[in-house]
């Protein structure tokens, strides 16, 4: 390449490196500034935020609002809520039979991780059941727009006019603020924990599908749970949550991190799995759908 042209090229490099910024501004300028001020390069947050792909949706922290303050105003007066119970749905005998075949195809993974971590594959394979289908629906959203959207959305103002209720007393609204920027907090940490989580293990985390609050990969953890309790499965030096090893992996390090262990008792391990979600139906759909699979291990032999 002559001189002249290396000039031009590294001209046009520079003259849109220090475009970027101005791009990525207007809207998202305060978050932009904020990642910065905690760490992150100016250049490669610019660059995030400078993508056409990315928009600000305040749709998806007043869907959240929404849905709480519907059920802090039905509160009252309201009938008492009902007893948790099996979510019969995940009983199909055509889905724990897809469970059964998943835990035949993976038994020797299986075999290796309870070892490690002490946690059987007919309960990883009840959670991978309930939380994507056996790794087959991670999400249609963006985990970046997600988190990006809901940690702007601290300002309330930008999501007003998309809350339904009007019946809001000064006490109500002073709540519904208060969660709101709870609700934003949490959705800027877990934005920063994604940032940290694709660059480690190089990936785009403009690319990264999310369910509708930002959760990744087959076992849908948060991000934050990603970066601590995700696991190298596969050797490759990498946690990628949509690689089965490193998800079987990563599920069996997050139960024994929360207490699971061999022998525990059935209330034991029903609190362990309500770390994993924090409702009684869920932890007690896990150990039923973990229990029908047992059954079918030991009614073939295998």
């Amino acid at each position: 390449m002559k001189r002249a042209a290396i000039v031009t090229s590294l001209a046009a490099f520079f003259v849109v490196s220090l475009a970027l910024p101005g791009r990525a501004g207007g809207l998202w300028q305060p978050l932009i500034d904020r990642l910065v001020d905690d760490g992150f390069d100016r250049t490669y947050v610019s660059y995030l935020f400078s993508s056409p792909d990315l928009e600000y949706s305040p749709d998806i922290m007043a869907r959240k609002m929404n849905v709480l303050l519907n059920a802090r105003l039905s509160a009252v007066g309201a009938a008492p809520a009902r007893e948790p119970e099996v979510m019969g749905r995940y009983l199909n005998p055509l889905l724990i039979a897809g469970a059964y075949a998943y835990y035949r195809e993976h038994r020797a993974e299986f075999a290796d991780i309870r070892e490690r971590y002490g946690v059987p594959g007919e309960v990883l394979t009840a959670l991978l059941l309930v939380e994507s289908r056996l790794g087959m629906t991670v999400g249609d959203y963006n985990g970046f727009t997600i988190l990006a959207s809901m940690a702007l959305s601290r300002d309330f103002s930008l999501i007003k006019s998309h809350i339904e209720r009007t019946d809001i007393s000064d006490k109500t609204m002073q709540w519904l603020l208060k969660r709101t920027e709870q609700k934003a907090q949490w959705g800027y940490d877990e934005l920063k924990a994604l940032i940290r989580y694709a660059r480690k293990n190089g990936q785009d985390p403009l690319s990264i599908p999310s369910s509708v609050y930002g959760a990744i990969g087959q076992c849908q953890f948060v991000p934050s749970s990603a970066e601590y309790y995700g696991r190298d499965g596969n050797g490759d030096g990498k946690i990628n949550l949509f690689e089965t090893r490193d998800v079987l992996h990563s599920m069996a390090n997050f139960l024994a991190s929360h207490g699971w262990k061999p022998g525990l008792s059935d209330e034991a391990m029903h609190k362990v799995l309500y770390r994993y979600n924090h409702s009684d139906s869920y932890a007690m759909t896990i150990l039923a759908v973990a229990e029908r699979i047992r059954k079918t291990k030991e009614l073939f032999g295998g």
